[in-house]
């Protein structure tokens, strides 16, 4: 009896203790932007569109986290990195959040100083080659040159396929995707490699003909894609964490843009819980009561934002395959909110 009321009254102060904000959201709030770092332009995932607008399923997930901050998706600065300058920005604090389909290790999670806040992508690393060289697997590509990106996790996975398999690859190292590209179209890299999604998604943006080209089937390595924090700021990365896990949530509970002002007000007790009807989980977070409304509202559920970025409502019409819910064979699976 004694034990169970000292733990009633511990939960009890711990309910009534203030809850830190932290000093990401502190310096997110005062200056009314959230500023996160993407991609340079990858078409699905962050890529300026004809206005100059970024467009893709991180350049999202970063609108997502400002609508829950501060009540309004449009209020995010971004900042394009490259694989040099993309941790050296969230390190420096030039940046509040790293979303830009970074592969989440161990390294960066440790010695990086990084935190992972979930996966919001889970792909593989490919190949693309011409199809008239008449390449179907992988294996076939002993004596080939191979585009690749340098400090990625694509340019270690080549070299470990490599021996691994017994290949002779002679890698061509490129500074940026674009050049990458560009020494593919021109034939000065027989293959390019990296994650099969940025495969597929610059075989329809960046190729003449997209049609002349294939993604081999075989992926050589796992490469869970999804948003970083620095190390440091624990407030920070619960709230970049939770937002994350409600839009996949949302999906799972049916809950969209269209609907999700009509299902804050019916009975399901986990909806309720998701859009704040039911008090404390903004507090918890610091954050407004509405925080996960005000994500899904303006920006949709995980399932809204992959059609239109990346799946079939796309130009790139990815499968939604790995990434879809685990209650339809896919691996995408949110924490309980509770």
């Amino acid at each position: 009896m004694r034990v169970l009321i000292a733990l009633l009254a511990a939960l009890l102060a711990l309910d009534a203790a203030p809850v830190l904000a932290g000093p990401t959201l502190d310096g997110v709030r005062a200056r009314g932007q959230l500023v996160c770092g993407v991609n340079t332009g990858v078409a699905g995932f962050s890529a300026p569109d004809s206005r100059g607008e970024y467009q893709g399923l991180d350049a999202e997930f970063c609108r997502a986290v400002a609508a829950a901050t501060l009540g309004d998706a449009s209020k995010v600065r971004f900042v394009p990195t490259t694989y040099q300058t993309r941790f050296v920005a969230l390190q420096s604090g030039e940046i509040d959040l790293l979303a830009r389909n970074v592969t989440q290790t161990l390294m960066r999670d440790t010695a990086m100083g990084f935190n992972m806040v979930g996966v919001n992508f889970y792909d593989g690393q490919g190949f693309l080659v011409p199809r008239a060289s008449g390449i179907a697997d992988a294996r076939q590509l002993d004596g080939a040159t191979v585009c690749v990106l340098p400090g990625s996790t694509s340019e270690l996975n080549l070299g470990d396929y490599a021996r691994r398999e017994g290949l002779r690859l002679q890698p061509v190292v490129l500074s940026s995707m674009d050049e990458m590209t560009a020494a593919y179209q021109s034939g000065r890299c027989d293959a390019m490699t990296t994650d099969a999604s940025q495969l597929a998604a610059l075989r329809v943006s960046a190729l003449r003909e997209p049609e002349a080209h294939i993604i081999l089937p075989e992926r050589i390595s796992k490469e869970p894609l999804g948003p970083m924090v620095r190390h440091g700021d624990e407030e920070w990365r619960d709230i970049v964490a939770w937002t994350l896990a409600a839009l996949i949530e949302a999906e799972e509970l049916g809950v969209t843009r269209a609907n999700a002002a009509e299902m804050r007000g019916g009975q399901d007790p986990n909806v309720l819980r998701l859009l704040g009807a039911t008090p404390g989980f903004g507090k918890a977070l610091a954050l407004p009561e509405d925080w996960a409304f005000q994500a899904i509202r303006q920006v949709g559920n995980y399932g809204e934002i992959f059609d239109r970025t990346l799946g079939k409502g796309s130009p790139i019409g990815l499968e939604r395959g790995l990434n879809d819910l685990w209650t339809r064979g896919g691996l995408m699976y949110a924490l309980p909110l509770r």
